[in-house]
């Protein structure tokens, strides 16, 4: 007769006796989430591993430094037996059957009277997965389709929607630098989620093409009135939309307080009464100079980095960069926004005392399939970005940091 499968269930073990027998590697894998669960824990072991030791040492479980003996299972709820003694697990898995206290075994599975499975943890979820054939058990397949499914519900590819526990607001969620593999699983998996999707040109838009066909995407970059009185609709649609009880994801690139106004939307959401949850992205400012190839900081050349912004010039009254100051720095210097500005930043950089010979990258569209790099000097950048007709979203590296990297290409020179 075939065997009949399994019987999944979740223990509460909360303050109930659990009595794990040897130290070594089993013991020091399943000893956390024992410890999480609240377990009274009694560990059975002449030796055991430095870390199972410091679990003992910390207080989070007893330690009787001896051989299993006859009774260390008669106060026990559930026993894990995994000692290197085939006659000790034997004669303790006899005992467990005899006190009816559920036993895995590490060296015999089909002695034990539970199995422990694949398990996998994923916002206030564990998932547990168990073979169900007992003649093809296989540990490896088991946790390969825990990871997946794990994997899936952490970047959002697997969605879940909550439906009793979720509560309408805004989700401000930093995109990262342009790849969709560079946003944070947090903000994935938020994005997976939502009712209503509030993006502009700067977010990753191949995420996009993963939302259901019932979310609501809303482009801001279309929003009417300027930018100011944009950013104003902005928040104004944010508000609208979570006041009908709509989960709302605000999908920005890069980080949303680096130069991203995130803190407005945060501050008209305070004003207004409605949660917001902020989750950080990966700045442009780091992530795409490394894409490229070049570190922003680096033994021996770099010891620090600057990121500016260069959306308005040196010479605009509304600037509030200290450009002579930045002359004379000697790290990296890291400019967002600037392609249409680099001209007079590098006049101003070289009027006060930058060398005219510093090097430049220009990396354009960073992280995309169109990413390249284009490299100059301080003096010939503004005459490289015409002549290469490089476009905005583009990062702008000065500094010495640019020629480190192995493949970095000779700048090119001014032709005037």
């Amino acid at each position: 007769m075939a065997e009949h499968p399994a019987y999944p269930v979740g223990l509460r073990l909360t303050g109930r006796r659990v009595v794990v027998l040897g130290g070594g590697q089993v013991a020091q894998r399943r000893l956390p989430a024992l410890i999480a669960a609240g377990a009274d824990v009694l560990l059975v072991s002449p030796e055991a591993t430095p870390s199972v030791e410091a679990m003992a040492d910390a207080g989070e479980i007893t330690w009787h430094r001896r051989p299993y003996a006859q009774g260390d299972l008669a106060d026990a709820w559930y026993a894990l037996i995994a000692t290197s003694d085939p006659g000790a697990n034997t004669a303790a898995s006899a005992e467990a059957d005899r006190h009816r206290v559920w036993c895995v075994r590490s060296d015999d599975a089909d002695q034990a009277t539970a199995w422990t499975p694949a398990t996998g943890h994923s916002e206030g979820v564990t998932v547990a997965v168990l073979t169900t054939d007992a003649k093809g058990r296989d540990p490896r397949h088991t946790a390969a389709i825990r990871d997946a499914v794990v994997e899936g519900l952490r970047d959002g590819t697997l969605v879940a929607p909550h439906h009793r526990t979720r509560t309408p607001g805004v989700a401000l969620v930093g995109g990262g630098p342009g790849d969709p593999d560079l946003i944070t699983v947090r903000g994935r998996r938020l994005l997976a989620e939502a009712d209503v999707v509030i993006t502009d040109h700067l977010g990753p838009r191949d995420l996009l093409a993963e939302l259901s066909p019932g979310v609501e995407v809303i482009d801001a970059a279309k929003l009417p009135f300027g930018r100011f009185m944009a950013q104003e609709a902005i928040n104004d649609a944010l508000i609208e939309h979570a006041r009908k009880g709509k989960s709302v994801v605000r999908l920005k690139g890069g980080d949303p307080f680096v130069y991203g106004r995130g803190m407005e939307e945060v501050q008209a959401l305070a004003e207004a009464g409605i949660p917001c949850t902020v989750v950080p992205g990966i700045s442009s400012s780091i992530s795409v100079p490394g894409a490229a190839g070049i570190p922003v900081t680096h033994r021996g050349v770099a010891h620090e980095f600057t990121v500016v912004s260069g959306h308005i010039a040196p010479d605009d009254e509304r600037s509030l960069v200290d450009w002579p100051s930045l002359a004379k720095l000697t790290g990296t210097l890291v400019i967002l926004m600037g392609v249409s500005t680099i001209g007079k930043v590098a006049e101003t950089l070289i009027a006060h005392g930058k060398s005219p010979d510093a090097p430049v990258a220009l990396v354009q569209e960073g992280t995309t399939a169109g990413q390249r790099r284009v490299d100059a000097t301080l003096a010939t950048v503004a005459e490289t970005v015409r002549t290469a007709d490089v476009k905005p979203p583009a990062v702008i590296v000065i500094g010495e940091v640019v020629t480190v990297g192995p493949a970095a290409p000779a700048p090119e020179s001014n032709p005037g």
